[in-house]
């Protein structure tokens, strides 16, 4: 069982490449190391996760990257999660992120390139989906961006917005969530540079920036986020590999996550194909980033970055080569240190509670 000072990861994969679902591990606060504790497959392909308050505890919610989609809630009272009510079609295809915002659970639907809300009832469970918003448009890659495909949602630091990061039509969506009805309603939708393919979006501590890391392009978009009007502007860009590392062979990267310090300092991506984590350090504004180091993932594939709440400890999900690794993060300069991995086959995605 789960005691009241320990701390669990939970770790996402695809079983339908071999993933044993969620994963739970205990996690050693002194040295950062995971020990598995058990797994579930009670929901196909959770590629991503997230946690919320439950009455008498805490819950943990996934996605199903699966055709039509579905979104599951569990409890996490034992060493191993347990579905809590029962598993919702999310009337969308392939979620492959999600976030609560309000007493609602959104997910970002990549497949068919919608959001959709789903209640959250008031033991943590969840209620059928109350309403879909499907995005439109395209992008200059007709490969990737042949129509919509939702990547990634969250509620802003306000919680007024829910904003969407989508790889299709190159652009970010803002919505409002109405809490009564659960009722998606577009608000705004900022246009970013053609063919960079946004993937994530990660807010700065202050709330008043955001930068968007590109999935087609590695490339970091700062944007200035205004909270009162739901409205993002773009202020610059910034590589995320370097110069002569963006060229040949090595220019086939996809970035997938971006991580900020809990104290607005640095920002790290992790990088597909290049197999590495990128640092960046950020000046007093968050306006300006700069490059400083990258440093290996511990793996192959890293598709998701996590960092511990006391900001000591970061940890890399390593789909194709199927392990977590972690990482002692340099207070100085913020450059990880690899310190171990345990084995999670099909990794996608990391939460620590």
């Amino acid at each position: 069982m789960i005691g009241d000072s320990a701390r669990r990861a939970y770790m996402g994969s695809f079983t339908s490449a071999g993933g044993r679902g969620v994963t739970a591990a205990a996690v050693d606060r002194d040295t950062g190391a995971l020990t598995l504790l058990g797994s579930t497959d009670a929901v196909p392909d959770p590629s991503f996760l997230a946690v919320g308050p439950r009455a008498g505890g805490t819950a943990l919610y996934a996605v199903g990257e699966s055709t039509p989609g579905v979104a599951a809630a569990f409890t996490l009272d034992g060493d191993v999660p347990a579905l809590l009510g029962p598993v919702q079609a999310v009337e969308g295809e392939a979620p492959t992120h999600l976030a609560l915002a309000g007493n609602h659970l959104v997910t970002a639907n990549y497949g068919s390139g919608s959001v959709t809300a789903l209640p959250v009832l008031a033991d943590g469970s969840l209620g059928p989906a109350a309403s879909v918003l499907r995005h439109e448009g395209g992008g200059p890659d007709a490969g990737r961006q042949e129509g919509p495909h939702a990547h990634q949602v969250l509620a802003d630091p306000s919680g007024r917005w829910v904003v969407s990061v989508d790889l299709g039509t190159d652009s970010v969506h803002v919505c409002a969530l109405d809490p009564a009805t659960g009722t998606l309603r577009p608000h705004g939708e900022t246009a970013l540079r053609p063919g960079t393919g946004p993937r994530h979006l990660a807010f700065h501590p202050s709330g008043s920036i955001a930068y968007v890391l590109g999935e087609l392009e590695p490339t970091l978009t700062v944007c200035r986020w205004d909270a009162a009007a739901g409205r993002l502007d773009v202020l610059g860009r910034t590589p995320v590999l370097p110069e002569h590392e963006r060229t040949g062979d090595a220019a086939r990267t996809y970035p997938s996550e971006v991580v900020v310090a809990r104290d607005g300092r640095f920002l790290w991506t992790a990088n597909r194909g290049h197999d590495s984590i990128s640092v960046l350090t950020l000046d007093e504004s968050g306006e300006k980033a700069t490059l400083v180091a990258t440093v290996g993932c511990g793996g192959h594939w890293p598709r998701d970055l996590t960092l511990d709440p006391g900001g000591q400890w970061l940890y890399a999900a390593n789909e194709r080569s199927g392990n977590v690794s972690w990482f002692a993060v340099d207070a100085e300069t913020g450059v990880p240190r690899h310190a171990g991995s345990v084995e999670v086959p099909a990794a996608s995605c990391v939460v620590l509670v």
